[in-house]
């Protein structure tokens, strides 16, 4: 299979180009996406305050590419809509702290249509939404919602970590017919890879082996699965085996990947950027604390920010965001662990 080199971003907007060529049911709807409407620049003069949605507009015209008023709870609520009507509705949510206001739509209404429906209708829908720390965009601008979200049944989350995945995952959100919450980490927009060249698609529930060894695992995703890359990478040349992997997607979660890897290594370490309590590292401990505590011998150890909104300032949020560093001192603590408390 070819491939071509490009970024988190590219891979993300050749795919929603690649997927609205394909089927015209898709639509996208958010501010900004089109940008421009109404200045000297004339619409498209912005394109996209993130880079993804830039020439869409132009080809595929009003009807399918909307911005729309500065309110999620109607960008997600008009996406719902579309969906039960027969569309394939994109939504994209400028940050993804905003779901605050869209919290019916998505928890009590995207979420319950199929269920409480009986199964006889869809709601073939996704929600892009950009997150996480370390761009000092400050504590309404940082947040990463996924735990939240997450927990509610009958939505579909995926935080894809590289270009490739960004475009196996979101191809794969597109084409079916569950509401998928799409987590974009901001920083990440920048990271480069290699993309294979037509049809790919990524089945969710499957989480990625990022490096292989047998003395440790490290659970991780999004945009801390660089952080355990470096810190794995750095305690390889201590001759320690880190088992690293990327969830790529909390809802369906890859438990049968994790409880094989402790099995096999003794040893947990969750990486998370929510804040810990009710965090995906809590759950993932939890579940090994309970399918997997005859093979544990040490207790798992998380690796979250403190409980506490993301500053603003720049040394505090570098304080407040997990390292590399932070994630090797949990390994080797973890390593260390004889019993004692």
């Amino acid at each position: 299979m070819s491939h071509t080199n490009m970024t988190i971003r590219e891979a993300i907007a050749s795919t929603i180009d690649a997927e609205m060529a394909r089927d015209d049911s898709i639509i996208i709807l958010g501010e900004d996406i089109v940008g421009g409407a109404g200045t000297a620049g004339g619409p498209e003069a912005i394109g996209g305050i993130w880079g993804t949605t830039g020439g869409l507009y132009g080809k595929y015209g009003a009807g399918r590419v909307l911005d729309t008023p500065i309110s999620e709870s109607a960008i997600v609520g008009a996406a719902a809509g579309a969906a039960l009507a027969g569309k394939r509705p994109i939504a994209e949510l400028m940050f993804a702290d905003f779901i605050g206001v869209s919290l019916d739509q998505l928890w009590n209404q995207m979420a319950k249509f199929r269920y409480m429906f009986g199964g006889k209708t869809r709601c073939p829908a996704v929600v892009r939404m950009i997150y996480g720390a370390g761009m000092n965009a400050a504590a309404q601008h940082s947040q990463s919602a996924y735990a939240i979200l997450t927990s509610m049944p009958g939505l579909k989350v995926v935080l894809p970590a590289t270009p490739a995945d960004a475009k196996g995952l979101l191809t794969e959100a597109l084409r079916g017919d569950d509401p998928v919450m799409f987590f974009e980490h901001k920083a990440l927009y920048g990271v480069k890879g290699d993309v294979p060249d037509g049809e790919y698609r990524l089945p969710f529930g499957q989480a990625r082996q990022v490096r292989s060894g047998g003395d440790i695992t490290i659970v991780t995703c999004g945009g801390m699965v660089r952080f355990c890359e470096k810190a794995a990478d750095a305690l390889a040349k201590d001759g320690i085996g880190v088992d690293l992997l990327d969830l790529r997607t909390t809802s369906p979660m890859d438990e049968e990947a994790i409880l094989d890897s402790v099995e096999s290594t003794g040893r947990l370490v969750v990486v998370d950027e929510s804040p810990p309590r009710c965090s995906l590292a809590a759950d993932i401990s939890a579940i090994v604390a309970q399918k997997a505590f005859s093979s544990l011998k040490a207790p798992p150890l998380m690796v979250t920010p403190p409980h506490t909104p993301v500053p603003f300032a720049r040394e505090l949020e570098r304080a407040w965001l997990p390292s590399h560093k932070d994630v090797e001192a949990a390994v080797r603590k973890t390593l260390a662990y004889n019993g004692s408390r």
